[in-house]
């Protein structure tokens, strides 16, 4: 099973256990949080599919209210009191801001989280084993992938010297993805640049300004998205790497 039907199934069964006793007075709620992003759309296609699978169809036994960022990380924090006005018995969320968002938005309703950055090293949660508060789900990658992009930018250009990170600032993981970045360029000898943006509506302007200082290569934080970066990477000549195989599908290195 790939870890994208993982993700989903899982994050489908967690998300049901809540529901049995709220059945009996009501249609239950799905609320579900997205940070626009590569494989959200996938995601919530396949989420739909998933929990059609365990018997539960929209409209006759259960109850969605989407809500999407599309892409403005600034909207997440109300996107997120409304599905708490809304009452959704449980709220799903798709990457860290979306999780961050619902976590501050409510300590009652549960919180399945997806595809979010390791929430111990973001601070979703206190331990893997000792979650603690009202969120679960499934963890994602750690920041130690971070680091290992360097590792590989080298191995494939040994030319490489300065590296450029593109940070996402309104995403918690940039922290420990940046730190761990540096932490090994500094290891092998790759200077690291972090270069800090509001979102990914800055991305275009951040490879444009990327040319005064040309670095040897960039790496892209996942939640910046996959095409429009993939693409501006193409076009600027400069070699690119991200977490995520969508990047590579979209044209990235």
């Amino acid at each position: 099973m790939r870890r994208r039907d993982l993700l989903v199934l899982a994050a489908g069964i967690a998300a049901t256990r809540p529901l049995a006793a709220a059945a009996q007075s009501k249609m239950p709620t799905i609320g579900v949080l997205v940070a626009q992003s590569s494989g959200s759309d996938a995601f919530w296609r396949g989420f739909k599919e998933a929990l059609h699978g365990l018997g539960y169809i929209e409209g006759q036994n259960i109850r969605f209210e989407f809500r999407s960022d599309e892409g403005q990380a600034s909207q997440l924090p109300e996107l997120a009191a409304e599905l708490v006005r809304l009452k959704a018995d449980v709220i799903v969320t798709w990457f860290t801001p979306a999780a961050f968002a619902a976590k501050q938005a409510t300590r009652d309703i549960p919180i399945v989280m997806g595809s979010a950055g390791n929430p111990m090293e973001t601070g979703l949660i206190k331990s893997l084993a000792h979650p603690g508060g009202n969120i679960t789900g499934i963890a994602g990658v750690g920041a130690e992938l971070a680091g290992k992009l360097v590792e590989l930018i080298r191995e494939m250009v040994p030319s490489v010297r300065r590296v450029a990170a593109l940070a996402n600032a309104p995403d918690p993981f940039w922290r420990p993805s940046v730190e761990r970045v540096q932490a090994v360029g500094k290891g092998t000898g790759t200077t690291i640049d972090a270069i800090m943006i509001q979102g990914r509506q800055e991305v275009e302007a951040a490879f444009i300004n990327l040319e005064k200082n040309r670095p040897d290569a960039v790496i892209v934080q996942p939640s910046l998205g996959s095409k429009r970066p993939a693409e501006l990477a193409l076009q600027h000549r400069i070699p690119a790497v991200s977490f995520i195989r969508e990047f590579a599908k979209d044209g990235g290195l």
